[in-house]
This record gives structure tokens, C-alpha cells and sequence, in this order.
């Protein structure tokens, strides 16, 4: 049967005037009609090989691809910069995508156009990555529908361009390794971390007590204050949880059965002696660059147990769009509701140097956010030529 499908279009009504339309077939008709976007320059930071960031990545012209009849046309509007961006491009990450390839793999952009056989989205409408690998430091793309989640559009922008992996990760955490229930406590480094502030957002919405524990810095208590202002009960200084006196803190703080590492290291091995008997102890991540160290006498005469986290992974196994939970009492809200009712981490435009710079040293006390934002492409700042002024460049990786 032979079906005339238009292409929605956002800026100009139903049908975008830049489409034309193509064959689209359906069920194994003879052929129906979907639209192919008119050729397009699209800006993107794309590296060929593997190794230094500032020195493989370019900034490259790309031809916007044809619309087929279950794809959508995305420009997108912000995209930040992850630690997991970095590693996928100096080729040590567990996913890497085939090369050369576009980085970035968190985002959020807002729908121009779709195929004919696209039912979820409408132009208008923001998405963001169902899966790490996508793609997102382009100004504009054309994606399968799949490829994509709907997120609210009335949420703040910074938000919805981390709401994909940091959220998700810290509610994942907080409700798949321990019963936690409301009044239990968990113990974190990285506090002041993207997932950081996710944990402590989300664990308060869940009524669960959190020690936060991040680097001593000049203004320590600025840091403190916006941490206990997100629902941070505790907050401490690695040096200060080293001390003996750090017990008193489970004085009136039940101890903790959860602990969230980031870091690992000797913070790993304080967060594991701070645990509860049979506690558990999650690994999502090694910024310090130093293998866990788990004393044997906490092994034997505590039983705590070892686990690691790595989203993509827990995304494959249970699906891209169910970070959701499944006690009934929690159905009313689900994890991202939670994520995009709080505050995303403070964040910086890789835009307009001393504005940004500005904006980074404000940040700069609990973890800042680098986001690509589309004027940047089309300014041609790349990736190389603002390593230098955003140290680090990677969310939340310094200070903790």
C-alpha cells in the first residue's frame, strides 16, 4: 500500500520546507514516503585515533544525513564534558565506539524534524542519549528514534544536559545494592562530584542520611554550605575522617551500610572502615588512579563485600529507558523526576574565555561542569583550544 508520510517540521508548521521526500517503505508494502533533511553544515568535535584529547580531536565540517523513516533530526543544545568522554577518547573506557568517531556522550538537544514512522517524538521535543556512544559534541544530527529518551523541556538546560548518567548512577547505586530504608545512612567521597550532588539530592528525597566526605580547600566552609544546602546532613574532610574522632560522627548517625566510592585509593580504604558489618562498598570510579585497598581483617571480622557500578552496563542489562524504581511507594516519583526536581552541578560554557573563567572560579569550591553549547562550535572553539583555560576540563574531577 502507498502512503504519503510528510516530515514534521518545528520552524516552519507541519512539514520543514528544507525536506524532501523519499521512499519509505512499510510492511512489506511497495513503498510509502518519509523525508530526507537538505544537506546541512553540521560542526562536530571528532577524533580519528585514540590518545590525547587536546591533540586527536578536531573540529570538522560534517554533512547532515538524510532522514530516513524512523529517524530523527536533533540540533543540539548543550552537551557537557565527562570523565567517561575523555577516557572513551584516550581508548581506555569499556565502550568505544568505531573511529573516527564524534565525542561526547551526554547531551540534551531539541527535535527539528522526524521520519514517518517515528511515534514518540514530536518536533519540539528534548532528548537525550538512550546510551553512552552517540555522539553529542555536534552542533546537529540525525539519530534513530530509539537512540533517543524524551525528557521535559521546562526543566533548566544544565539539567537536562546531565541528566542522563549522573542521576541515574546515584539512584541506581542508593537502591540496587542495600535495603536501605528511610533514616539509614550512606557515606560517600566525591561529594561535591556530578553523581555527588545527585546522591545527595536523591538520597534526602528518599529520607536517607548522608556523610559526605570531600578535599580540605581554603573555603571548606562555602563547599560545606552549599552541600548541606542540596540535603548534605554531613559533611567532612578526608583529613578530618581519618582521625579517631570521626567515630563521634555515628554517635547520633546510624553507620552506614552503603558507601559510594569515586576516588579509591587510601579514601577508599577510610570509606570501608566506616562501614557497618556486612555494609557494602559500590566502585564507580578511580580519580585518584590507585586500586582499591581493602584490609583483610575488614574483609573477615566485618564481611563487607565489594561491588562495582558502570551504568552502560546496568543499561544493557535491564534497557536504556528504566532507571525507574519498582518498590510501589516510590512509583509516584521516578528516579529522573527526582534528578530534574533538583539542582544540577555548577557549570561552566566553553564559550567567551573570560566570562567562563569567571564563572569556573565561583564553581570551582564543589566541582564544576564544562558544557558544550552550540555557539561554540560555530565559533570554532575546539576541544584543544579551551583544555587550557578549563583545568580540569572533566565534570567534578577536581576538587572533591
Amino acid at each position: 500500500m502507498w502512503v504519503r508520510c510528510a516530515l514534521w517540521g518545528a520552524r516552519a508548521g507541519s512539514q520543514l520546507q528544507s525536506g524532501v521526500l523519499a521512499p519509505c517503505r512499510r510492511h512489506g508494502g511497495a513503498a510509502s514516503y518519509s523525508a530526507s533533511a537538505q544537506a546541512s553544515r553540521v560542526r562536530a568535535l571528532i577524533y580519528g585515533s585514540h590518545g590525547d584529547p587536546a591533540k586527536v580531536v578536531e573540529l570538522k565540517n560534517l554533512e547532515l544525513a538524510a532522514v530516513g523513516g524512523s529517524d530523527v533530526h536533533v540540533k543540539m543544545l548543550a552537551a557537557p564534558i565527562n570523565p567517561s568522554d575523555i577516557n572513551m577518547i584516550q581508548g581506555n573506557y569499556g565502550l568505544l565506539p568505531k573511529l573516527p568517531a564524534v565525542g561526547g556522550n551526554e547531551g540534551v538537544g531539541q527535535v527539528e524534524a522526524v521520519g514517518c514512522r517515528v511515534t514518540r517524538l514530536k518536533p519540539g521535543d528534548w532528548v537525550i542519549p538512550a546510551n553512552a556512544g552517540l555522539g553529542t559534541w555536534q552542533t546537529e544530527a540525525v539519530f534513530s528514534e530509539k537512540a533517543l529518551i524524551q525528557v521535559p523541556n521546562d526543566i533548566p538546560l544544565q539539567s537536562a544536559a546531565t541528566l542522563g548518567v549522573n542521576p541515574c548512577t546515584a539512584y541506581r547505586m542508593l537502591v540496587d545494592f542495600e535495603q536501605l530504608k528511610p533514616g539509614d545512612s550512606v557515606i560517600q567521597n566525591a561529594s561535591n562530584s556530578g553523581v555527588g550532588q545527585a546522591v545527595i539530592q536523591i538520597a534526602a528525597a528518599l529520607g536517607l542520611r548522608t556523610i559526605n566526605v570531600v578535599r580540605d580547600r581554603p573555603d571548606i566552609q562555602k563547599l560545606m554550605d552549599r552541600l548541606k544546602d542540596l540535603g548534605a546532613e554531613h559533611v567532612i574532610t578526608e583529613e578530618e575522617l581519618r582521625k579517631q574522632e570521626a567515630k563521634n560522627l555515628f554517635k547520633n548517625t546510624p553507620q552506614p551500610r552503603l558507601a559510594l566510592n569515586c576516588v579509591g585509593g587510601k579514601s577508599s580504604t577510610e570509606l570501608l572502615r566506616h562501614l557497618a558489618p556486612g555494609g557494602t562498598m559500590v566502585t564507580y570510579g578511580g580519580m585518584a588512579k590507585q586500586p582499591v585497598t581493602a584490609p583483610v581483617s575488614l574483609l573477615i571480622f566485618k564481611d563487607l563485600k565489594l561491588r562495582g557500578f558502570w551504568l552502560s552496563q546496568w543499561k544493557k542489562d535491564h534497557g536504556p529507558g528504566t532507571c525507574t524504581p519498582e518498590r510501589p511507594q516510590l512509583r509516584r516519583k521516578t528516579d529522573m523526576e527526582l534528578s530534574s526536581e533538583g539542582r544540577a552541578p555548577c557549570w561552566a560554557e566553553g564559550v567567551q574565555a573570560e566570562t567562563a573563567k569567571a564563572h569556573k572560579r565561583e564553581c570551582d569550591s564543589w566541582g564544576t561542569t564544562v558544557v558544550l553549547r552550540e555557539w561554540s562550535f560555530q565559533s570554532g572553539l575546539g576541544l584543544g583550544s579551551w583544555t587550557g583555560r578549563f583545568r580540569p576540563i572533566t565534570k567534578g574531577l577536581k576538587p572533591f
